[in-house]
Order: structure tokens, then sequence, then C-alpha cells
């Protein structure tokens, strides 16, 4: 995707004249990957690869057919009350990076301090899943999940920590086979104010 060109979002649904078409194309594109590493897409065991793993692809980048604040709309809740943090973490996500197309997976850790509207907690999961759906780099996957969070909600801070472990570090290149990654988003009170932030660091590092 070129640099700064935003992906075409459609609803998963959502019928595609071309969609049979561009089938038939990947399915072509991985006979030809398999013949580059010297494999031979005829024989019995490879088959029907083609077609798994165009229906992987399809499934593993189903984010770009969703609409990630379809996942906050009509679950937010007026709360005038409840105005401490609210943490969703250890959620487990998988994404493909979309400099080797190898797998990154790891926990998500989401926080926000509410402005009078609350969200379903599982809402904040769904959103999660929705940007890890995309070819990604964990550093824009973060931000993603933060900024989508403070526009829909507009709570007074959000807060999200990745961490993660990188197929393409530990399979090839360097080859780090503890290796793994943090990257955070801080907004709103979660920059500004270090008594918040450090409130959010102490949640994390505490036992459920």
């Amino acid at each position: 995707m070129a640099q700064g060109r935003k992906p075409v979002v459609r609803k998963i649904h959502e019928p595609s004249a071309q969609s049979e078409v561009e089938l038939a194309q990947a399915e072509e594109a991985v006979r030809l990957l398999l013949r580059f590493v010297g494999e031979d897409p005829e024989r019995e065991g490879l088959l029907r690869t083609p077609t798994r793993v165009a229906k992987a692809y399809e499934f593993l980048t189903s984010g770009y057919r969703q609409d990630p604040k379809d996942a906050i709309n009509g679950a937010l809740f007026v709360q005038e009350n409840y105005q401490e943090i609210i943490l969703c973490k250890d959620l487990d996500f998988y994404s493909l990076c979309e400099h080797h197309l190898l797998p990154f997976m790891g926990k998500a850790h989401v926080a926000y301090l509410p402005n009078k509207r609350i969200v379903g907690i599982s809402k904040l999961a769904r959103m999660v899943e929705i940007y890890c759906r995309r070819l990604q780099v964990q550093e824009r996957l973060t931000t993603q999940i933060a900024t989508t969070i403070m526009d829909e909600i507009q709570p007074l801070g959000v807060a999200v920590v990745l961490e993660a472990e990188h197929m393409c570090m530990r399979m090839r290149g360097v080859e780090k086979q503890n290796s793994w990654v943090t990257t955070s988003a801080m907004l709103g009170v979660f920059r500004t104010n270090h008594e918040t932030r450090q409130e959010f660091m102490n949640l994390l590092r505490n036992g459920r």
C-alpha cells in the first residue's frame, strides 16, 4: 500500500464483482511463489495449497473490509459518576508484518479515563482485532487503536500498550528467539499528567 494512502474499507459481507477474479489471481500468485521456492504446485500435497493460502490471507486481512468505528457505534453509554481508569488488559492479538508478511503476536493493554461516556468493553477488543487484521507495523497499530478511541469516545485520556513477538526477527534476519517489542501510545491526561500515567502503569504491573 502506498505511503499515506488510506485503505479501502468495505463491509465484510459486501459482495464484490471482482472477488472471484481476485481469488483466482491470488491463487495463481501462490503457485508462482511455490515455483519460486523450488516446489511443484501440481504435486498432490500442494494442489489445494493456493486456494487455502488465498483464503487464509483473505481472513487475516479482513480488517480492510471493516470499519473500526462500527465497533463503537451503538455501544456508548452515559455514566456521569464513573471517572476512574477503565483498563482492558492481556488481549491476545495476531497480525501480519507489512515488511515480510510474517506474523507478529502478543498482548494488547487498552485503557481510557472516561469523560461522562463509557463504551462496552468487548468493543475495545473488537477494535483491536479489526486493526490487527491488516498489514501492520506495531508502532502504527498502537497509534491507530489509541487515536480511534480518543476520537470516538472523547475521554479525558487513552493509553495503549502492545507487547509482541515478531516472527521476522525470530525466524529470519537476526534470529533473536527471545525478543519482544513493546510500544505505547499515551493521549490526553495519560500524556500530560504523571500521576494518571503512573496509575495506569501500576495497574498493568498488578495481577488480575
